[in-house]
């Protein structure tokens, strides 16, 4: 049997590349349990996703790439890079007007890394945000979703 190849352009190729690797990362964040190469596997598929939204996304991808790699430094317990992916993550959402679920989860993320650092009153601070950022989402079923990520840092 001869397969068929289908050449793809450069930016289905990196379109493909991002969505394959952030679904690919959220299996590895679902495991209940990872070694530690399995770790060093995510981290590198979050970056990756990440870079490649930048090359063909828009700024909400980027924003979502970046608050991937923060939950997956939180998940880990490395606060640095944790915080640092969730402020990019924010930052972008400020910047580009990005409001909804994404910016409450961009809040999240701050909350979480924060909470990673055992730094109590800065996560709660991020957390509190957060919960506002969550009356202004659209979709019920989305604020659930991040309702539901809040209850469990």
């Amino acid at each position: 049997m001869q397969v068929e190849e289908k050449r793809l352009n450069k930016k289905e190729f990196h379109k493909l590349m991002a969505v394959t690797l952030f679904n690919s990362t959220w299996d590895y964040l679902d495991k209940k349990e990872r070694t530690d190469r399995e770790n060093e596997t995510m981290i590198h598929m979050a970056h990756a996703s990440r870079y490649h939204w930048e090359v063909i996304g828009e700024p909400i991808n980027t924003a979502r790439g970046d608050w991937q790699v923060s939950r997956v430094y939180a998940v880990l317990g490395r606060f640095e890079p944790a915080l640092h992916h969730a402020q990019q993550s924010l930052d972008v959402c400020l910047r580009e007007e990005i409001k909804d679920f994404d910016l409450a989860f961009a809040y999240e993320a701050i909350a979480r890394a924060y909470k990673v650092g055992n730094q109590e009153e800065d996560s709660n601070k991020y957390k509190k945000l957060a919960y506002k950022a969550c009356d202004e989402i659209a979709k019920e079923d989305d604020r659930k979703v991040v309702i539901e990520d809040l209850t469990s840092i």
